[in-house]
């Protein structure tokens, strides 16, 4: 079915719809014309299917209903939300994309089980990035820094600072990632702590 067909399909259901809405609420074509001030021929075309519908007639027609306008011409079924991506697999690291959109900020899912690096070579790259444990420990060196993350503990650094992490020699890790071009920073917001 092509789009053209999709957009006939939708314009033909407009017409009962409309009847029907309007039998519902037990209003006559000339009460809908007076309220709308379409003419009762025009009304009953529309009805009919021989006037297409267009949105200088629907809007009027859905504000005397009090309807949204989705229902008058029947909005389009909601896909399905959930992201199927399928995981990459490197050195280890098992990363499942959370998102779908090329460039911008982009997430995803990290399971880390090896290899525990003793002495891990920091690299750099334009961008910033923001991790998140779900479960474990994630060693993150980061300049001169050498930190141990645990579930529930984030990070956020420039990428252009030498950086490296992974899971410390207890095990696999679990985290997000969310990393975006120079500029871009997740801002995460806690309540304050409560005084006294």
């Amino acid at each position: 079915m092509t789009e053209d067909d999709r957009i006939d399909a939708v314009l033909t259901e407009v017409g009962p719809r409309l009847r029907r809405v309007r039998r519902d609420r037990g209003v006559t074509l000339a009460e809908l014309s007076a309220a709308t001030g379409i003419s009762v021929s025009t009304l009953s075309r529309l009805e009919s299917g021989r006037r297409k519908p267009s949105l200088e007639l629907l809007l009027p027609l859905a504000r005397a209903h009090q309807v949204p306008l989705d229902e008058l011409v029947g909005a389009p079924p909601v896909g399905d939300p959930r992201v199927r991506a399928k995981p990459i697999v490197r050195h280890g690291r098992t990363m499942y994309p959370l998102t779908r959109q090329p460039g911008g900020l982009q997430a995803y899912k990290v399971i880390q089980e090896k290899p525990y690096e003793e002495n891990p070579e920091p690299r750099v790259h334009e961008g910033y990035e923001w991790l998140y444990v779900l479960s474990g420990r994630l060693r993150l060196v980061l300049g001169e820094h050498d930190v141990v993350l645990t579930a529930g503990e984030a990070a956020e650094f420039d990428t252009r600072v030498p950086h490296w992490f992974g899971p410390t020699a207890e095990g696999p890790v679990e985290f997000l990632s969310l990393f975006g071009p120079q500029g871009e920073r997740m801002h995460v917001r806690a309540r304050p702590k409560k005084s006294g």
